[in-house]
């Protein structure tokens, strides 16, 4: 399909507008030492209803429009940007690990992730689910979502946080990042989970389900999703380096011999299309793609950065940013709800991630500030918020009280760190039996 000279230069100026509204505000949070991605959403904020469209609501629609060969492209832009970040980030996992500290990651797993996703799901009637119900109707995939929602922890925001506070090298970063890569790597299959359970609601002639006869809508149509998602996760962490390293040692490869960023990308697009293929949401394929993609040579590891370059140039940034311009905090933004939930989801985090540190043997200074640095939601608070509003698990207010649960959470977790790193107080005492260590 060919496009007028009017739909390139409409695309192009939404395009240009979002770029520049998300690294100008992004770099003016990372100058005051705050997460770009707040600011990058924020960004999008000021071009959506809540700022620019309460002003000039014609002029903001004319631009971004919701229908149309504009809305479109920047619809394929936002699912691209989705996928990158979510191979971005699986990239950065196994380089995460670190032998040792196993006491205080085991703990604040234990209660730090299973506490809140059990009251989560335990306490859900507390807000009366049916008002933050999409159109999906899944009852199911809700209560995982609202789960979720509570227990999830940033590793990008984080990282970056502790990277401009110069201690992302001490013992308490090692133990907050450990944990928080364990952490969100089981949420987001329990997020593939429920997205799968909704995304199949069509009865679409596509996939292994329908060539097995498998009704989409019935108990063993639910099974099969829960069933191919947790094999796909694990067989696929199990196989897929090795998987990578035979295609990219392939003596006819010609793609990974002229290009090895092409062949990353053309691995990732493979794996995202086995997982439609299976039913499987293409987002959990992504980021598994990032995790095995990590285990090869000096060219891989420069494509991969090469590949972190421009998504996080151009795809990432203007994911963020639909992300804000999709926010309507005039209409669909109920701030007494929103500040009982960030009260119950902190309130519940921050006691648990607190527990296990103590029964770890951390002590209550340590175990106030992994608290407080594990509240943060950043960029998989809001990867959930975006995928269960596209999947219609969600309606726009609850989308609109996640996205700004991840930033608030955020912002404090920053504020946080930063005051305890400025008095000079140690974010987590020095055992006697460990080394020094140093910022």
């Amino acid at each position: 399909m060919s496009l007028s000279n009017a739909d390139v230069a409409h695309v192009l100026i939404a395009l240009a507008l979002l770029l520049v509204a998300a690294h100008g505000v992004g770099h003016l949070f990372a100058h005051f030492k705050q997460p770009r991605v707040i600011g990058e959403i924020l960004g999008g904020l000021a071009l959506g209803p809540t700022l620019f469209g309460a002003l000039l609501p014609e002029q903001q629609l004319q631009i971004f429009p919701d229908e149309g060969v504009t809305a479109a492209i920047l619809g394929a832009v936002y699912q691209l940007g989705l996928l990158l970040l979510m191979y971005c980030s699986g990239s950065e996992i196994r380089s995460q690990f670190h032998r040792g500290d196993g006491k205080p990651v085991t703990c604040i797993i234990l209660f730090g992730t299973l506490f809140p996703l059990v009251t989560g799901i335990l306490f859900i009637g507390l807000f009366d689910p049916e008002q933050l119900e999409g159109t999906a109707g899944n009852p199911t995939s809700l209560l995982l979502v609202f789960a979720i929602a509570i227990a999830v922890t940033s590793i990008p925001v984080i990282s970056r946080i502790m990277f401009d506070l110069a201690i992302l090298k001490t013992a308490f970063a090692r133990i907050v990042l450990t944990a928080a890569v364990i952490e969100d790597t089981l949420l987001y299959v329990v997020l593939a989970i429920a997205l799968g359970l909704v995304q199949q609601r069509g009865g679409e002639n596509f996939g292994l389900q329908t060539l097995m006869g498998i009704d989409p809508g019935s108990d063993l149509g639910v099974a099969y999703h829960v069933i191919a998602t947790i094999a796909f996760f694990g067989i696929f962490l199990a196989v897929g380096s090795k998987l990578f390293r035979a295609m990219r040692g392939f003596r006819y490869n010609l793609v990974n011999r002229s290009n090895p960023i092409a062949f990353q990308l053309v691995f990732m697009v493979a794996v995202c299309t086995l997982c439609v293929f299976l039913g499987v949401v293409p987002l959990l394929g992504a980021f598994v793609a990032g995790m095995v993609a990590t285990t090869s040579g000096k060219n891989q590891a420069q494509a991969r950065e090469t590949i972190k370059s421009f998504s996080f140039a151009f795809f990432i940034p203007i994911y963020f940013a639909i992300v804000g311009l999709r926010l309507n905090l005039i209409r669909e933004f109920d701030l007494i709800f929103f500040l009982l939930f960030l009260i119950f989801a902190c309130a519940v985090k921050s006691i648990s991630v607190y527990a296990g540190s103590r029964i770890a043997g951390e002590s209550p200074a340590a175990s106030r500030n992994f608290a407080a640095a594990m509240n943060a939601r950043g960029g998989p608070g809001i990867v959930l918020a975006s995928a269960a509003l596209d999947a219609d698990i969600i309606d726009e207010g609850f989308y609109s009280t996640l996205v700004m649960l991840a930033i608030v959470t955020s912002l404090v977790a920053g504020v946080w760190l930063e005051r305890v790193v400025q008095s000079g107080r140690p974010l987590r005492p020095q055992l006697p039996s460990e080394p020094v260590e140093r910022a």
